[in-house]
């Protein structure tokens, strides 16, 4: 409940000119700054206090305070998006962008073209930030030094790159190494490449999803993808649902798996004991000749309950 029985916008003039009763007020809620008298909204205690509390508040203090260093980086601690209101001086000073990409790399946004440019600014901006590459310079999309260096801390920047480096598999095998579902952004030609889709299911065996279809069907992939994370085991091709030594693995790593084997395998007591010691829910999945089966229903239990 506020302090005050009545907003600051309902408050006669004498106390919109009373830097107490204004601090209070903006203490509670930043934007009571829009009432202040104009002498307060260009004092800096008040104007602090307010933006600190909601950083877009900066919006109603005087255009000498938003040229002031302290308040705008007390806004943009509070709020990235308050850099919209800060003077065009500050979008152009690298230690300040500095300073609020690391906070959010989305404040690239609101950097000017010069800092765009500036491979140190946009490589904190972008570790900080998946989708913050999208406000670089486009000359960096195709930098392969700086994509490379970029790919190796936030995999998500190969969307950014131009064609030739999502076909450049040095730098692809850099992203999928730090985040195997990077592979759905490589070029098709790469999602062919055994190398390359081997290290993206050993980091996260859900890249499976975005091999080649030919890649799915080879066991030693899809064995390297379940063993990691066996629900991977739908993106199989079917004549791997069938391979017990396959979905033995999946149902070993992730019981609910089961669901994705084939029925031949759902009558399989081996298959079927893996896949409930890991996960009691897989019991939904097994053959119905198996659910009567004591010591399946008994390991079943156990973990469900």
């Amino acid at each position: 409940m506020a302090k005050y029985k009545y907003k600051l916008e309902s408050a006669d003039d004498s106390l919109k000119k009373d830097k107490e009763f204004v601090l209070a007020a903006v203490k509670e809620d930043g934007y009571a700054l829009k009432y202040a008298h104009d002498s307060l909204k260009k004092d800096k205690d008040v104007v602090l206090a307010a933006v600190k509390k909601w950083g877009y508040a900066l919006e109603y203090a005087d255009d000498s305070l938003k040229k002031d260093k302290e308040v705008v980086l007390a806004a943009v601690n509070d709020i990235t998006e308050a850099l919209y209101l800060v003077d065009d001086s500050f979008k152009k000073d690298k230690e300040f962008i500095l300073a609020a990409v690391k906070k959010d790399g989305y404040a690239l946004k609101y950097a000017h073209d010069s800092l765009k440019k500036d491979k140190e600014v946009v490589g904190i901006a972008v570790k900080e930030d998946d989708f913050a590459f999208q406000f670089a310079h486009d000359s960096l999309a195709k930098d392969k030094d700086f994509i490379l260096a970029a790919v190796k801390q936030n995999s998500y920047v190969l969307v950014y790159a131009v064609d030739s480096l999502k076909k450049d598999k040095e730098v692809v095998l850099a992203a999928v190494k730090q985040d195997g579902r990077a592979l759905q952004f490589a070029h098709d030609s790469l999602k062919k490449d055994k190398e390359l889709v081997l290290a993206a299911v050993k980091q996260d065996g859900r890249a499976l999803e975005y091999a080649d279809g030919s890649l799915k069907k080879d066991k030693e992939v899809v064995l390297t993808a379940v063993k990691h994370m066996g629900e991977a085991l739908y993106d199989a091709d079917d004549s791997l649902k069938k391979d017990k030594e396959v979905v033995l693995a999946a149902v070993k790593q992730y019981g609910y798996s089961l669901k994705h084997a084939h029925d031949s395998l759902k009558k399989d007591k081996e298959v079927v004991l893996a896949a409930v010691k890991n996960d009691g829910e897989a019991l939904q999945f097994v053959h119905d000749s198996l659910k009567k089966d004591k010591e399946v229903v008994l390991a079943a239990k156990h973990v469900i309950y």
